[in-house]
Formats: structure tokens, C-alpha cells, sequence
């Protein structure tokens, strides 16, 4: 799901619960996907419509914050 659509759907309450987990691809690195209500799960993908990744958890909080995510699960 890319940022625009997260952010339209955390506004009219379709996504339920936002969780980082560690990258299966690369393992020092952070990806987030989002619950939706119906029970389905999506991943945050940029442009190109690849899985987001992020280096630091916290450039990933911060890319959460903009999009008005105010918690997110960590799994470790």
C-alpha cells in the first residue's frame, strides 16, 4: 500500500493495527505492514510498488508519524 492510500485509510479507520518487523530479505533492516479490518495485511511500498525498507526503526517511526500512525507493534 503506498503512503497516500495509508494515510486515507488510517484517516477513515480501515487499518487496525501497524507492525515493523525485520526485513525476511535482510535482516538488519525494517519493513511495516498494516492489518486492515477485513482481516487482510498489506505492506508499505514505494513508487515502483516494491516493499519499503528501512535501515533505522526509527526512520521508520518517523515515516509512520507522517502518515498519522500514532502506534506501531515491534517485533523483534
Amino acid at each position: 500500500m503506498k503512503r497516500a492510500l495509508v494515510q486515507q485509510r488510517h484517516a477513515d479507520g480501515s487499518i487496525t493495527a501497524t507492525h515493523a518487523i525485520p526485513n525476511p530479505a535482510a535482516t538488519e533492516e525494517w519493513i511495516v505492514f498494516f492489518k486492515k479490518s477485513a482481516g487482510r495485511s498489506f505492506f508499505l511500498v514505494d513508487d515502483n510498488d516494491e516493499v519499503e525498507s528501512f535501515e533505522r526503526l526509527d526512520a521508520l517511526v518517523e515515516t509512520l508519524r507522517s502518515l498519522g500512525i500514532k502506534f506501531v507493534e515491534v517485533h523483534l
